[in-house]
């Protein structure tokens, strides 16, 4: 049980990034240690997990997709979204610098996270993070634009 409300904490902690724009859930994913497990349950909806609901073997199915984690990751975002966003819309509007200093701290640390995977430096290395940093430098440069607002778009 204090597993699942684990997961359900780290979901509501997703869910509150998500409310804020520009800001992902995948960032807090990958700072609270699930970001691997996610991607794996995600990609376990495949052509296995139609198999095992083609027969309605519930049991199997459940086990395969991972579906305690998903259901109690899924419950915590959705509660969050829900009883958040208007907090963290009213923070927006009347402390937007506490707020968006949060969640850089938060990508800060998961920069620190990724470069603290990396095993082994060397020149290669050292020239792809100054090309990214300088990558993504220059698209925090770029002029918004707009999507039109088409029907069909």
């Amino acid at each position: 049980m204090r597993q699942h409300l684990g997961i359900y904490l780290r979901g509501v902690a997703m869910g509150a990034a998500d409310v804020v724009p520009g800001v992902s859930g995948g960032t807090i994913a990958f700072i609270t240690g699930i970001y691997e497990k996610l991607l794996d349950s995600i990609k376990s909806f495949d052509l296995q997990a139609l198999q095992f609901a083609a027969k309605f073997n519930i049991r199997a199915l459940w086990g395969h997709i991972n579906g305690t984690f998903l259901v109690a990751l899924l419950a915590g975002i959705a509660t969050s979204i829900i009883s958040l966003a208007k907090l963290i819309t009213y923070l927006m509007e009347h402390q937007a610098v506490p707020l968006w200093s949060f969640f850089c701290g938060l990508i800060v640390i998961s920069t620190i996270l990724v470069l603290k995977e990396i095993k082994k430096w060397d020149l290669l290395s050292g020239v792809a993070l100054l090309f990214g940093t300088i990558a993504a430098y220059a698209i925090t440069t770029l002029t918004p634009s707009t999507t039109p607002e088409a029907y069909w778009f």
